[in-house]
């Protein structure tokens, strides 16, 4: 998610050392390898679709798998984030390892905040983001713009362990993030909240149900392509572009007032949208982000392939770019 400073964060302390303690006694038979294959990068889910640790998708219910449902402190801590929680995991980063520099393209961060809870960490690990570079220091909580370009860098010979939520909010996260602070600000009368293990503590939190729409409503898909276009550096063929989309505007509109998102309308609006996509791939190449993304892949990777989700429930493709 694009936000207003590179990273903030957020007025919470937990005990990381409790965490990591929780960790360690699931044992290591339960991390996997990084989906994407990224060297010295794991990973061990905590919410998945239907609680499925093997499930990678980001569309269905957000469940907390039995991995998690071991660890009561770190349910508490996800609890006291105050939101509606979706794809969570912890993510790995070996020794002198690093997570190379990208920015998140897919579909589903463009409208939800990762959350990071350092629980194994070191002074010396590095995380940069849009050129400005800070530590997250043991169970501190932070968030960070995933839309600029980012890196993590790890020189120590210990492996950093991090919990990483996605997640779209909700009032009292939002309040949260009010208060917290950006990387840059002064901590003089600042001070984050501890969240001590508490037995008698709630660990009850709302999980994600509803993430990817079986067909985008020309309300959201315009809002996306907004977004894409505010985010485009100056280029001759730009109006030409915000031409065809405008075109394919008025096209969905008719086509959601026939069919709304019922079955019978996905191959019209799949048709729709790729007539869009063949006009405008010869005109975008050269059109670039403000991220350094090209146009053209951010629009296929970020709306062409979850606008329609195929008659038998398959979305086009899943996203794709993701770092821990």
């Amino acid at each position: 998610m694009k936000l207003q400073a590179p990273f903030i964060q957020l007025p919470l302390l937990f005990d990381a050392e409790w965490l990591a303690r929780e960790i360690d006694a699931l044992g290591e038979s339960v991390w996997k390898p990084h989906p994407q294959g990224f060297p010295g990068n794991s990973m061990l889910p905590l919410l998945a679709v239907d609680g499925d640790p093997d499930n990678e998708a980001f569309a269905g219910a957000m469940r907390p798998t039995p991995h998690l449902q071991r660890c009561r402190y770190l349910q508490q801590t996800l609890a006291s984030l105050g939101a509606t929680i979706g794809r969570t995991r912890l993510m790995r980063l070996a020794g002198q390892a690093e997570v190379t520099r990208h920015a998140d393209q897919g579909y589903y961060w463009v409208e939800r905040v990762r959350v990071h809870i350092p629980l194994v960490t070191q002074p010396t690990v590095q995380f940069e983001c849009d050129g400005h570079t800070i530590n997250m220091a043991a169970g501190e909580c932070w968030i960070f713009d995933t839309w600029r370009q980012h890196r993590v860098l790890n020189d120590a010979v210990q492996s950093r362990i991090h919990l990483v939520c996605d997640t779209v909010g909700g009032g009292a996260f939002w309040d949260l993030v009010a208060q917290g602070r950006t990387h840059d600000a002064p901590h003089a009368g600042w001070q984050p909240r501890r969240v001590a293990p508490d037995p008698a503590a709630s660990v009850d939190f709302a999980c994600e149900s509803v993430n990817v729409p079986p067909v985008m409503s020309p309300w959201e898909l315009g809002q996306h392509l907004s977004f894409l276009f505010a985010e485009t550096l100056p280029h001759t063929q730009l109006p030409v572009l915000q031409q065809h989309a405008a075109r394919l505007l008025r096209h969905w509109k008719g086509l959601w007032a026939q069919y709304g998102d019922s079955v019978t309308g996905r191959a019209h609006f799949r048709a729709a949208f790729d007539a869009f996509a063949l006009a405008v791939r010869p005109l975008a190449q050269g059109v670039t982000l403000r991220n350094e993304m090209p146009w053209l892949q951010v629009m296929m990777v970020m709306i062409s392939r979850v606008a329609v989700t195929a008659a038998d429930g398959r979305a086009a493709s899943k996203a794709t770019g993701e770092y821990g």
